[in-house]
């Protein structure tokens, strides 16, 4: 069944009208399974968890000193105290104390049940059992109180979400081994086309090595997918529907790239149309224009282009976001910054441009980015070099030295 939602001869599509129809036609994954703590980094967590205990369980000091009772100050006058023992960390003073006496105690050790206070070892002078409190000494400071954190059947984290490291840490300190996730994504990709040789092999004349499988296996690595290389496929209109028809049956996601534009050799969206559903597939969007996106069956499909920029581009503007929305989680946006451009940039109006940049901090909050080098769809290097887009609205005429632009950073970090 082909399902058109736009005439051939429609206007291309916005990046904006692609993510809508993207995120309207994709519904999440049901099916979850049960993992133990240490396997849960970067899964999707499906059920909403709460605390079994109070965190901290019980009160604990915030800081190295000694624990004393309030009512024992005077105020505005020294307060001379008898040590009487020691709370350790994970060994508490299990004593008893009188007025006027008080605990040695370590950062995170219980308070002891006297005890209402804590004053850091600098404060004090100690001769031999004895200290001597400053007479401004404050009562209830370096207390962590029990469940200061998190209160027993508090919620701890809310399905869904991502989980990272910090989640893994909260999920500990509340004694949880065993948690619900969404169960992994089934990814199959692969490449298309005759050009196309194996690393290791030596290339014929018209040939290239395959690049893009190895980039998109870089792209999918991630704890919430299971993913397949299902190799290269021939430009051969038959020999591709038979793949694509078997792997629908296995896979929750196929991806291709190459075969997408409309070549005579560009099978990709004809063998759609006849064994599945095709949606769109042509964005205003430079690198990136041929993008087919469809179903076959239950497996959905994205066609990305040949040119290796233009999938590392396409992946990370559609797919990644329909991957997250498929496990169940939010499909977020990529963190865009406004920097200085320290160079012109050429551009013609029609399409919103993703140009490869280097991204610098010249102060907190203050950035400039240059271009990465050329800006041809086929020039990985200039990829590699790069550290963001350099993202240019589709009115966009070029771009003077000094002009702010908008930047989308690969990352949270850059290099000094």
């Amino acid at each position: 069944m082909t399902e058109i939602c736009y005439p051939q001869t429609a206007k291309l599509l916005s990046v904006e009208e692609a993510l809508s129809n993207i995120g309207n036609a994709i519904e999440s994954i049901s099916e979850h399974e049960r993992i133990k703590l240490p396997q849960a980094l970067g899964r999707a967590l499906a059920e909403t968890l709460y605390s079994p205990i109070d965190i901290p369980p019980q009160a604990n000091a915030a800081m190295d000193g000694y624990a004393f009772s309030s009512a024992d100050l005077v105020e505005n006058q020294p307060l001379n105290l008898e040590v009487v023992g020691t709370s350790w960390a994970g060994k508490p003073f299990t004593g008893t104390a009188e007025k006027n006496q008080c605990v040695r105690i370590f950062t995170g050790a219980v308070l002891p049940e006297f005890a209402d206070s804590v004053i850091t070892q600098e404060q004090v002078i100690r001769h031999g059992a004895q200290i001597t409190l400053p007479g401004d000494s404050q009562p209830f400071k370096n207390i962590r109180a029990a469940g200061s954190d998190v209160m027993l059947q508090q919620q701890l984290i809310q399905a869904p979400k991502k989980l990272h490291a910090s989640d893994l840490g909260l999920l500990a300190a509340a004694g949880i081994a065993e948690l619900v996730v969404k169960r992994q994504l089934k990814v199959g990709f692969f490449s298309t086309g005759d050009e196309l040789t194996a690393l290791g092999q030596v290339p014929q004349p018209g040939q290239i090595y395959d690049s893009n499988r190895y980039m998109l296996a870089g792209l999918l690595s991630d704890p919430s997918h299971s993913i397949t290389d299902l190799g290269v496929i021939k430009d051969d209109q038959s020999l591709l529907e038979q793949t694509l028809s078997s792997a629908a049956q296995q896979f929750d996601v196929l991806i291709s790239t190459g075969g997408a534009s409309v070549g005579e050799a560009d099978f990709i969206r004809q063998t759609l149309e006849k064994c599945g559903q095709v949606n769109f597939w042509k964005l205003a969007i430079k690198p990136g224009k041929p993008l087919a996106f469809g179903r076959i069956g239950r497996c959905w499909f994205f066609g990305l282009p040949g040119n290796p920029v233009a999938v590392l581009v396409t992946y990370e503007q559609f797919v990644k976001p329909a991957l997250l929305q498929l496990a169940g989680l939010s499909p977020s946006r990529p963190l865009q910054l406004r920097a200085r451009c320290d160079n012109p940039l050429r551009k013609s109006p029609g399409r919103r441009e993703y140009q490869r940049g280097i991204l610098s901090q010249i102060a907190p909050g203050e950035f400039t980015v240059k271009p990465a080098g050329q800006q041809d769809s086929h020039q990985l290097k200039v990829a590699s070099l790069a550290n963001c887009f350099i993202v240019l609205d589709n009115d966009c005429t070029g771009v003077a030295a000094g002009d702010m632009v908008t930047v989308e950073p690969f990352d949270t970090r850059l290099a000094g």
